[in-house]
């Protein structure tokens, strides 16, 4: 039985699956301290917040069972994510639950700045009937900046087509191919600043991003320009922008989201005639609370039974197409991993992996953690996981390198993973056979077909007449049964290989006493 606390106000029918689980225990303990917190976590699998509740390193430390931290939202700048890495804690979030609402409450922005709709309500409602004040601005033929191409981003240029504007798009990462299916102008920020009437902001905030818009910006952005943020407070710098409104240079804003929240009672947003503001409302709609309860409700249900999952923050993305054609391969390369540590003398100071065939085409980072884990594990234990892993790898100084290939060696795709110590460097490579599935296919410079399961002997030696007959005798004597075995050699009277796979583990003098044949040079135990 998992049990998952939940620690800030989250909607009923969004966590609904979780508490209709028969494997899952759910309890809801709503404004805790980080103390409280600290007290009692050491209970729980898993953890669901909203903004409320601040996961400290304190909190991960004091989480012994903790597997997942799941936000239902997009932002997780209230979950220390370095702290979760560290401690191997999954972070997901819910970044699709909210991208209509916000996206829509952006326009909602938009409109009531251009139309001046706040200020006209409060004079209607306290008794002036007021056309004069208040001449607005249609959307039809201006020119909307938006400045990040994300989900949200993306979903307000679509909508601002429609009514007949002209969007310059910003991004890091937006390609002019995309750009053209977009339906919209690649620009730079610049090219916003100077030319844009509108301009919304959707990028997360970052170093590189904080301040993006401020001074040296303002004396050079075009006069009349509207700002919209229902992003993240910080990427426009608010008291630069009170300034460029009072100069005439900007007309007005429209800000759900603050430098600091809730605001000060006397920041300058909240009197400005100019400025629109609302208490960061961007998700605040019926259907993303219950769909960003449930997406994420839904990932740490997966994660806690093992299964495939999505939206982890501090893990690579990996769209749903590609995840299932990469998952089939996270158990292979964790046995190559586990396999190839055994085999090893010394230190490990690298660990090289190659992906050859179809698999080159991919980002293979999620299996490259499977293998670097089932190295680490194998002298860490249970305190590597997927995680972790690279950051473990990274601590202990283990550089680790991936090249990627075309050549498959005659099979669809295959996993090469090289250790280098001080002393050695020993090779495991790996493939996915219909019907058969993990088999170990080369290990050092020779081939063999090993499934990589259970109990195997691995012997170097020479190869000669009697070896085979020699250690099964060995074998036999000590009441090990062989289940199956694989010769591969280079050579006729060269060195060769052996692997046994056997029906349980060695007892303690078997290893010596198979190190006693003439002409055996190594012999290893290796449990998977």
């Amino acid at each position: 039985m998992y049990k998952v606390l939940v620690s800030d106000p989250i909607s009923d029918m969004g966590i609904q699956q979780l508490v209709d689980a028969a494997d899952i225990s759910v309890e809801k303990k709503t404004g805790l301290s980080e103390d409280e917190l600290v007290a009692i976590i050491g209970e729980y699998d898993a953890l669901l917040v909203r903004s409320q509740t601040r996961v400290t390193a304190r909190i991960m430390e004091a989480g012994k069972n903790l597997k997942v931290v799941g936000r239902a939202g997009v932002g997780v700048d209230n979950i220390d994510l370095e702290a979760a890495t560290k401690q191997g804690i999954i972070v997901i979030n819910a970044p699709d639950g909210n991208t209509i609402t916000t996206c829509e409450h952006t326009f909602a922005m938009m409109m009531a700045l251009s139309r001046h709709i706040p200020q006209a309500y409060m004079k209607t409602v306290q008794g002036e009937w007021d056309r004069k004040s208040f001449l607005g601005v249609e959307l039809r033929n201006k020119t909307l900046g938006v400045l990040g191409m994300g989900r949200i981003g993306s979903e307000v240029a679509k909508r601002a087509k429609a009514f007949g504007m002209e969007i310059l798009a910003y991004d890091p990462f937006l390609t002019e191919e995309r750009a053209e299916k977009l339906q919209v102008t690649l620009a730079t920020v610049d090219d916003i600043i100077r030319n844009a009437d509108f301009m919304t902001v959707h990028t997360p905030l970052t170093p590189e991003t904080r301040h993006m818009i401020s001074g040296p910006q303002f004396e050079v952005m075009k006069k009349g320009m509207r700002i919209i943020n229902c992003a993240r407070g910080g990427v426009v710098d608010e008291l630069a922008l009170v300034e460029a409104i009072d100069q005439g240079i900007v007309a007005g804003a429209a800000f759900d989201v603050f430098e600091e929240e809730p605001p000060r009672a006397d920041h300058p947003f909240l009197k400005h005639p100019k400025i629109v503001v609302t208490p960061h409302l961007g998700a605040s709609t019926i259907e993303a609370q219950e769909n960003v309860a449930i997406d994420v409700s839904e990932q740490v249900l997966h994660i806690l039974r093992n299964e495939p999952y999505k939206n982890a923050v501090n893990m690579p993305q990996v769209p749903a197409n590609v995840l299932n054609k990469l998952q089939p391969y996270f158990k292979l390369g964790e046995q190559l991993g586990v396999f190839v540590a055994q085999m090893i003398h010394g230190p490990v100071q690298e660990i090289h992996v190659k992906y050859s065939g179809d698999l080159a085409d991919f980002d293979t980072q999620p299996i490259t953690r499977h293998i670097i884990k089932g190295v680490l594990s194998f002298h860490l234990g249970s305190d590597v996981n997927i995680i972790n892993s690279m950051h473990l790898a990274k601590v202990r100084d283990v550089n680790v390198v991936v090249q990627k290939s075309a050549a498959t060696k005659g099979f669809t795709n295959l996993l090469q993973v090289t250790l280098k110590s001080s002393t050695e460097e020993r090779l495991v490579a790996g493939t996915l056979l219909n019907g058969y599935g993990e088999r170990i296919v080369q290990i050092d410079r020779f081939t063999v077909d090993v499934a990589p399961e259970g109990t195997l002997i691995l012997i170097s030696h020479t190869d000669k007449p009697g070896m085979i007959g020699s250690v099964g005798t060995t074998l036999g004597n000590n009441d090990v049964n062989i289940a199956t075995m694989q010769v591969g050699r280079s050579e006729a009277g060269g060195n060769a290989i052996m692997a046994l796979s056997v029906d349980r583990r060695l007892p303690k003098d078997v290893i010596g006493q198979l190190l006693q044949i003439d002409g055996i040079l190594k012999a290893k135990e290796i449990t998977l």
